[in-house]
C-alpha cells in the first residue's frame, strides 16, 4: 500500500500542543508549528482500526497486559535491533519521562549525582531536579556538525554518580551511537558503579543509511547495568497513546523496579494503549508504513539542507542519523539567544524549540520538526529567506549577511534595502 504523507490533516480544536499551545506560549497563533516532536502525518489506518475495533466493543474496563503485547515487543525488537529478550525482561511504562522519572525514584535516592549529556532532551534535567537528585554534566563535543562524546571528561564526571541518562539515538544532535561508543560508556559506567538509563524513543527512526544500537547488546556488562526504554509512539506517530516500555535482563534490577511502579499503580496501560501497541508491532504493514515515512523524512531533510545551503548559508542544518528532528546551527548569525529566538518568531513566523533549553550547550541552535508535508517546507523556506525587516533594522541587516555573504551582491540590491520601512515588505527569496 502506498501512504499519502501529503494529506492535510487539520489538528486544530483536537488538544495538539504544538498547534493549541501556540497562542499561550507565544502570544499569537500564526506560526508555523515545527516545535513539538510529533508528526502532522495522518496516523497509520492500521492502528486506527485497531482502536475502532476496540470502541465497539460497550464496555471499557480495566485492562491488563496481553500475552500479544509482550510478543509483539519480543517479535519487534528482535526483527529491528537483533535483541533477544523474554516477557519476563518487559514491563510497560505510561510514557518514556514518567518512566525514567520512575526509574530514578527506584534506583537513586535524594541528593544522589545523575550524569546527563548536553545538549540533550531537556526533561532529563526537569525531572532528575524535580526529584531532588542532582545533575552532573558530561557536555557533548561538537566536530564538523556532529556531535562525539567527550570519553576522559566522562571518566571524571561519572565519579560518585549512580545514574546515567543515555540519549540514544541522541536528541536534538540527531546522532545514532556507534558500538565502538556504546562500549566505552558500559565500560566507564560499570566501573563507577553507575547505571545506565537509555532512552531509546528514537531507535526506529534510523534514517537509510544508519543503523541503531540497542545499549544493552553491546557487552555483558551493558547488559546487566541498564535499564532500556522504547515505544512506539515517535515512530508510528501515536504519543497521545501513553504506551511505552521498557526492557531489563538483569532480573534484580527488573525486580526491584516492577515492585517499585505496581506499588504507586504505573505498572499497567489504559484501555487502548495495547491496541495501538500490538497493531503497530505486529505484521507486515507497520514495517512498510515505517519505511515509506523514514524515506519521506529523509527527502524533506535534505531540501531543508539543501536550500538553507543555497538560500541562508550561515544557517546550518545538523542531519540526523535519526529521527525527524533538525537542529539548527545559528551561531554565525551572532544574535543573542532571545533575538534569535525573536529572529524566527517574529520574522520568520516560525515556532521551534529554543536550543537553550538543551542546555547552556545548545546555544545559538534550534531545534526544527520534519515530520510534515513537504509542501510545508517550500513554504518554510519561503518564509525564512523574505523575512519581513519591519520588525527592527537590525535584524533586516542581520538577514542581509545570511542571504548575501558578499556585500557586494547587497550593494547591487541596495534598492531592496531602501524597503526596510515600508510596513509589509519582504524581500524575495
Amino acid at each position: 500500500m502506498q501512504y499519502d504523507f501529503d494529506e492535510i490533516i487539520d489538528r486544530r480544536g483536537t488538544g495538539a500542543l504544538k498547534y493549541e499551545a501556540l497562542l499561550p506560549r507565544w502570544g499569537r497563533d500564526d506560526l508555523i508549528p515545527l516545535w513539538v516532536a510529533d508528526m502532522d502525518f495522518k496516523t497509520p489506518p492500521f492502528i486506527m482500526e485497531a482502536i475502532r475495533r476496540r470502541c465497539e466493543h460497550e464496555i471499557l474496563g480495566y485492562t491488563v497486559k496481553p500475552r500479544a503485547f509482550f510478543d509483539a515487543i519480543r517479535n519487534w525488537v528482535g526483527r529491528r535491533h537483533g535483541w533477544e529478550v523474554r516477557a519476563s525482561e518487559i514491563g510497560f511504562a505510561p510514557g518514556i519521562v514518567p518512566g525514567i522519572s520512575s526509574a530514578i525514584q527506584c534506583f537513586t535516592e535524594p541528593g544522589d549525582k545523575i550524569m546527563i549529556q548536553p545538549p540533550v532532551y531537556h526533561p532529563f534535567a526537569m525531572i532528575i531536579r524535580e526529584n531532588g537528585r542532582e545533575i552532573v554534566n558530561n557536555p557533548l563535543l561538537l566536530e564538523n556538525g556532529r556531535y562525539r562524546m567527550d570519553v576522559d571528561h566522562m571518566r571524571e564526571a561519572v565519579r560518585g554518580c549512580r545514574m546515567f541518562i543515555l540519549c540514544n539515538p541522541h536528541n536534538p544532535g540527531g546522532r545514532v551511537w556507534s558500538p565502538e561508543e556504546l562500549r566505552r560508556v558500559a565500560e566507564i559506567c560499570a566501573e563507577s558503579g553507575t547505571l545506565v538509563v537509555s532512552d531509546e524513543i528514537h531507535a526506529d527512526l534510523a534514517l537509510p543509511g544508519h543503523r541503531h544500537t540497542v545499549f544493552a547488546t553491546v557487552s555483558e556488562q551493558a547488559r546487566m547495568n541498564s535499564v532500556t526504554y522504547m515505544a512506539p509512539s515517535k515512530a508510528f506517530n501515536v504519543p497521545g497513546l501513553g504506551s511505552s516500555y521498557l526492557i531489563c535482563q538483569n532480573p534484580a534490577l527488573f525486580g526491584k523496579y516492577q515492585s517499585f511502579v505496581s506499588g504507586r499503580e504505573l505498572a499497567e496501560g489504559h484501555v487502548f494503549a495495547y491496541e495501538g501497541f500490538i497493531s503497530a508491532y505486529s505484521g507486515p504493514e507497520g514495517e512498510e508504513w515505517l519505511k515509506q515515512a523514514l524515506d519521506y523524512i529523509q527527502e524533506n531533510i535534505r531540501y531543508i539542507d539543501r536550500e538553507l545551503r543555497r538560500r541562508m548559508p550561515k544557517i546550518k542544518a545538523m542531519l540526523p542519523d535519526a529521527s525527524y528532528l533538525v537542529f539548527l546551527d545559528c551561531r554565525e548569525l551572532n544574535l543573542p539567544q532571545k533575538e534569535l529566538a525573536e529572529f524566527f518568531v517574529d520574522g520568520a513566523r516560525l515556532a521551534l524549540n529554543d536550543g537553550s533549553i538543551f542546555g547552556k550547550e545548545g546555544e545559538g541552535f534550534m531545534r526544527l520538526n520534519a515530520g510534515c508535508r513537504s509542501t510545508s517546507w517550500k513554504r518554510l523556506i519561503r518564509t525564512v529567506a523574505s523575512i519581513s525587516i519591519r520588525h527592527r533594522i537590525k535584524t533586516f541587516f542581520v538577514f542581509l549577511r545570511c542571504m548575501f555573504p558578499a556585500w557586494k551582491q547587497v550593494l547591487m540590491n541596495f534598492a531592496v534595502a531602501r524597503r526596510f520601512s515600508c510596513p509589509g515588505a519582504f524581500l524575495s527569496p
